[in-house]
């Protein structure tokens, strides 16, 4: 057998893999929620309740961390559960996984129309229908549909033009809240800032926004096998992805509550854009801050984006899904068909309308945090499994650490579900995730029809020579 048959060329640098992380951690959803965060939690409320919640994603990313330095391979949480609990409960929680990403991808090609008319307004025409009550207009259709196609071909001819424009962007976006927060600090006032912390309820509800404005860490381990840097070296990256993102959203919230007062922060469609411009005294201010925005939208859906296609590329290089998804384009490089798949569906998403929006972030958070509970309990399973598993970034704590995050982030997923679901009322998200999961079935019963190899094959397909289980340790 050929291991190599499918494999991903190492291209990837630091810097690149930061372009990756922070781009992809940080979209659109700051240019309309911080101002609500801080007018609900007040300064000192938002920056505790982002601290803690961060604070939880930075424990499951320690997890993270040891796991992806041990297999730096494409697929990450389903390589992870593979390892620790078999084929099935892998291939569900990849698949998951790949939902949390398509739903933030798909997401994106609705938002960035919103972004886009603020700056050159997009008329209202052709109506196609209505989705829960907001009318559907073909032009702001075609806005969405081709930027998922100019997503789509970046990643289609190889990673290297999607990652040089990963790296624009990001850089980009660093500097306009570097304007915001420095703009805050020189024209701003400590008046504007108001209560400093509003009421519990104000903290709960930025806290329990967290995992969706953190979540796009985990593409790193999706793309480690792309990486150019050692097993111990992939594994930082993921704790250094995380701390940049949140040093980022700090800097922003403390430049936006300086930057001006409650009744500015509250106005617009487009909050934002109210306080730049409030803040420089010229419109051209808001134009620059959705811009940034903009370029949020485009390093979040990129980075997404990778992350889905990897983790169908991995699936379908082990078999478990048509074989077509595991191979790569023999010209370019890239998983062709796991990228044609993520790119059909993303052109498609923007037909739902407006209102899909928050359909798909709470999706796209509730598998997230689903998938995040497999991966800690992967990280505490191999503990005890594969001891002598080599684990180049080793963090502390051990198997104790390992079953405390567990119970922390069991508990986050708890209140989060309660939080934002009811079962008195119909939920758009779970038909979302059942249709998804639905796919999933077919496409998962396809693979097995069409798929001949052996555990053993699977096992090597999965992890390679150097990776894979010695002595029959493979799932029999």
């Amino acid at each position: 057998m050929n291991e190599n048959k499918n494999h991903l060329s190492k291209v990837l640098g630091r810097t690149d893999i930061i372009a990756i992380g922070f781009g992809t951690m940080v979209g659109w959803s700051w240019v309309m929620m911080v101002t609500s965060w801080i007018n609900q939690a007040g300064l000192e409320g938002t920056l505790c309740a982002f601290l803690l919640g961060g604070m939880i994603i930075l424990a499951v990313g320690l997890t993270y961390g040891e796991l992806t330095s041990a297999l730096p391979l494409a697929g990450g949480e389903f390589v992870f559960t593979y390892r620790a609990m078999g084929k099935n409960a892998a291939c569900a929680v990849g698949w998951i996984m790949a939902m949390a990403y398509m739903g933030v991808a798909a997401w994106e090609g609705i938002s960035i129309a919103t972004a886009i008319d603020f700056v050159l307004p997009i008329p209202s025409v052709f109506p196609l229908w209505e989705v829960a009550g907001y009318q559907v207009y073909l032009s702001w259709v075609v806005v969405g549909v081709c930027g998922a196609l100019i997503i789509t071909l970046l990643n289609f001819f190889g990673m290297r033009p999607a990652i040089l424009f990963q790296v624009m962007a990001a850089a980009a976006l660093m500097i306009v809240v570097l304007i915001i927060f420095f703009g805050g600090i020189s024209f701003g006032s400590v008046e504007n800032i108001g209560k400093p912390l509003t009421s519990f309820e104000g903290f709960s509800y930025v806290l329990l926004m967290v995992p969706a404005m953190l979540i796009g860490f985990d593409v790193i381990p999706q793309s480690a096998e792309e990486m150019n840097i050692g097993p111990r070296n992939v594994g930082k990256m993921v704790l250094v992805c995380i701390v940049v993102s949140m040093t980022w959203y700090f800097v922003l919230i403390i430049g936006v509550s300086l930057a001006a007062p409650f009744e500015i922060r509250d106005s617009g469609i487009i909050p934002m854009a109210e306080v730049a411009e409030y803040l420089f005294g010229g419109e051209i201010f808001s134009v620059l801050v959705v811009l940034g925005g903009i370029f949020g939208i485009l390093t979040s859906w990129n980075g997404f984006f990778m992350g889905a296609t990897r983790l169908i590329f991995a699936m379908g290089r082990a078999g478990v899904i048509p074989a077509v998804f595991g191979r790569v384009h023999k010209k370019y490089g890239s998983p062709y068909a796991a990228v044609l798949l993520v790119g059909a569906i993303c052109m498609a998403a923007p037909f739902l309308g407006m209102n899909a929006l928050n359909w798909f972030m709470n999706t796209s958070a509730m598998c997230a945090l689903f998938s995040y509970i497999f991966v800690v309990a992967s990280f505490v399973i191999l503990k005890k499994k594969e001891p002598e598993l080599q684990r180049p970034l080793r963090i502390g704590g051990g198997i104790g650490f390992g079953v405390l995050i567990l119970v922390v982030i069991c508990s986050y997923f708890i209140l989060y579900m309660a939080s934002n679901f009811s079962v008195s009322e119909p939920n758009p998200e779970f038909i979302i995730v059942f249709l998804w999961l639905l796919l999933g079935a077919v496409m998962v019963f396809a693979g097995r029809r069409a798929s001949n190899v052996s555990r053993k094959e699977q096992e090597l397909l999965i992890f390679g020579e150097h990776l894979a289980r010695k002595g029959g340790k493979y799932e029999k």
